[in-house]
């Protein structure tokens, strides 16, 4: 590796945004919908991907932490770029899911333990650093779609939680009551941050700039609530899941319906930024906020209609299927391009950018 290569690699990682998990969150849940659809080869290539991008970017991670910390703590002070911290649990949670089940239930339970614990941690850190402890005001005009990070965090530790309640009878109800409570904090958070991204979007300046890809996590957010929502009525009884199961069930069906609903919104916003408004389309790393959400509907769908008997559900979602796997090969795609043209061979000498 020629010095000029290491340099751009020392510079990429220095700008490498918090939220690139979500490469994670989108292969591995891709992953877990061929499973269910019976394509075991596309699903085992796209395990692959995912736990090669997970230990790749837990690597360039701890070199960031360790080499650049400045510019981690930066990102911890940003409330644009804090809250993409978030894909690190989901991205956790989602690679143990998969690997649970691939019948590797012990590897699920330690990375929930990580994701657990990074999920308590950053729930008060990000917020207090990023948010609340700014001097800036108003704060509210930087509220952006990573915000939904948090809640797709909160919703993959219930969704771990009761994919591996069935196998470890001994701590059933504990995994009952984590799998219920983070469900629960999950919803409260989608109804506060929904609230604060709308109030930004109508009081605040908005451009077709500052519409980016994170905004369909609004989206991926409420499908992986519903996932979240039929796992734990699956589960077995246990207090918390008896006083919980038909007000859960219920609620998964509504929120499948609303995350249909935002699905042409968010189409009919990217044709307007990038066609009507001509801002130009190329690779960043938050595309992958993207194919996470579509995934994840589709997977949601999938369980939600073989859950409930709801033989249309899942029928949209064994659609929608592939239609995500369309846009993650096209994505990949674009980041190998991307990190050929600006890293490895770039054809002049230019500055890496952030994300």
């Amino acid at each position: 590796m020629t010095e000029g290569c290491v340099a751009r690699v020392r510079e990429a990682v220095q700008g490498l945004t918090p939220g690139y998990f979500a490469l994670v969150m989108a292969t591995g849940i891709l992953s877990v919908g061929m499973h269910l659809e019976g394509f075991d080869i596309l699903s085992t290539v796209l395990l692959g991907v995912c736990c090669a991008s997970f230990v790749v970017l837990l690597a360039l991670t701890g070199w960031r932490l360790v080499g650049f910390r400045s510019a981690v703590v930066e990102d911890f002070t940003d409330p644009r770029r804090g809250f993409g911290f978030f894909t690190f649990v989901a991205g956790t949670n989602v690679l143990g899911v998969r690997l649970g089940l691939a019948g590797f239930h012990e590897a699920t339970a330690v990375l929930l333990v990580v994701a657990g614990l990074a999920w308590v941690a950053f729930g008060y850190v990000v917020p207090w650093t990023a948010v609340l402890g700014r001097q800036e005001r108003p704060v509210l005009a930087t509220a952006n779609g990573t915000w939904f990070i948090w809640v797709v965090a909160s919703q993959s530790v219930a969704v771990a939680a009761a994919t591996i309640e069935p196998v470890f009878d001994s701590v059933r109800r504990e995994l009952a009551v984590l799998a219920i409570m983070s469900w629960s904090v999950g919803v409260f958070l989608y109804g506060a941050t929904g609230l604060l991204v709308s109030l930004r979007l109508m009081l605040y300046e908005f451009g077709p700039e500052e519409l980016t890809p994170p905004y369909w996590v609004s989206m991926g957010a409420l499908a992986i609530t519903v996932l979240a929502g039929a796992r734990i009525v699956e589960m077995a009884d246990a207090p918390m899941v008896t006083v919980t199961r038909d007000l859960i069930a219920g609620l998964a069906v509504v929120f499948w319906a609303f995350a249909t609903w935002l699905i042409p919104v968010l189409v009919a916003a990217g044709w307007w930024r990038h066609v009507r408004r001509r801002v130009p389309l190329r690779y960043e790393a938050t595309l992958w906020s993207i194919i996470f959400p579509l995934g994840m509907y589709a997977v949601a769908g999938i369980y939600l209609g073989r859950a409930d008997d709801l033989p249309v559900v899942e029928a949209v979602g064994s659609a929608e299927l592939w239609v995500a796997f369309a846009a993650c090969v096209l994505v990949f795609a674009a980041m190998v391009l991307h990190l050929i043209r600006t890293v490895i061979a770039p054809a002049r000498p230019q500055t890496v950018p952030r994300g």
